[in-house]
């Protein structure tokens, strides 16, 4: 295996770095010291091929062909060959797209989530509502694939509850995730655009796709019928149009486009970390208490907010406020639209219950 090679006497002297090594072996667990030494580039380039040797049936299947060679840093598959990158497989450019990309969502999700990529507490929570219409033991034999998977916040809490992940996102943020999925080598990694994927038909036995296709620059409802060929069962949540919700719902929502069509052409991280900041204490936790002081009366649903955010913490909250206003492009469904759906689903499935609207689509 080709190593990279270090001066005599520099910092990263491979003497040295085997003498610290075992010095400190007992005071870090294995994990951390596979993180620190990546992240100083360590490990040798070809590491980045190794993770695979083991998956090469399972990427065969994801696209369809027996053609596929794992090579240094590179996985070919027939006649195309994509980089492999800290044990991501790096898909065609999403510029090659047409319509269906939009750089400024792309560089808005990768600084989000490189910034918020903590699993927190309440994303347990969250998962628990999110799957409160699927069968989990049912997944326990399935190839579950998480598109626009983010941080891996939810392939987290799935990692010991199927046989294999695939997660895919389009920004830097497929870096965070596997980062986040380090102890799990049941994980395949991909960055690529979500509306062109090169995969086979029912690559996956189930697909979850949460909070991620009103995002895109083509109608979402379309989106999700694109995904149909993908795998049978497909969990989707899509931001809500406030239609269980009192008409001064709506004149708040538009207030906030408004602010958020400005906001969202401002790329200043320390604006952007001040604004999510300020947000989530002078414009979130005020609605929030607002609904605690008002719920005792049975009133607290009347109040913006509060019903999703009352048991969230302050890091929960203001990943929420970067995602709510630096984010140009945001669709809103109804409940009614998302029932269209039956004309291209054998059974669609929608929970009552928050967040809205969540739904499985059975093909």
């Amino acid at each position: 295996m080709e190593v990279m090679r270090y001066r005599k006497g520099s910092p990263y002297d491979k003497r040295r770095l085997v003498k610290r090594a075992v010095t400190r072996s007992k005071e870090n667990p294995p994990w951390r010291q596979l993180t620190h030494e990546w992240s100083y580039g360590l490990i040798s380039a070809h590491q980045n091929s190794m993770y695979y040797t083991d998956k090469i049936r399972s990427l065969q299947n994801i696209f369809g062909i027996q053609d596929i060679e794992l090579l240094d840093k590179t996985l070919r598959v027939g006649s195309k060959r994509y980089p492999i990158v800290d044990d991501v497989i790096i898909l065609d450019p999403p510029e090659d797209s047409s319509g269906a990309f939009a750089e400024d969502i792309q560089y808005t999700f990768g600084a989000e989530w490189q910034e918020h990529g903590a699993i927190l507490p309440e994303h347990a929570a969250e998962f628990a509502q999110y799957f409160d219409v699927v069968d989990l033991p049912s997944l326990k034999e399935a190839r579950v694939c998480d598109l626009g998977c983010g941080s891996g916040r939810w392939s987290y809490f799935l990692k010991d509850r199927c046989r294999e992940l695939v997660l895919v996102d389009f920004s830097e943020a497929i870096h965070v995730a596997r980062q986040n999925l380090r102890g799990s080598h049941r994980c395949i990694f991909f960055k690529g655009d979500i509306t062109r994927l090169p995969f086979a038909t029912d690559f996956a036995d189930f697909i979850l796709c949460l909070g991620v296709l009103h995002h895109l620059p083509i109608p979402c409802l379309d989106a999700v019928r694109g995904l149909k060929k993908y795998a049978p069962r497909l969990l989707i949540f899509l931001y809500y149009a406030l239609d269980n919700r009192p008409f001064y719902f709506r004149i708040l929502l538009a207030l906030v486009t408004t602010v958020r069509t400005m906001l969202a052409h401002i790329r200043s991280p320390l604006f952007r970390t001040l604004f999510s900041f300020m947000g989530t204490l002078f414009i979130y936790y005020p609605l929030i208490i607002i609904g605690a002081l008002l719920n005792p009366f049975g009133l607290g649903r009347y109040v913006p907010l509060y019903e999703f955010y009352r048991h969230k913490g302050f890091r929960r909250i203001q990943q929420d406020v970067y995602d709510r206003f630096f984010t140009r492009i945001e669709q809103r469904v109804s409940r009614a639209q998302i029932l269209e759906l039956k004309s291209d689903f054998a059974e669609v499935r929608i929970s009552d219950h928050i967040p809205y609207w969540h739904f499985l689509l059975l093909r």
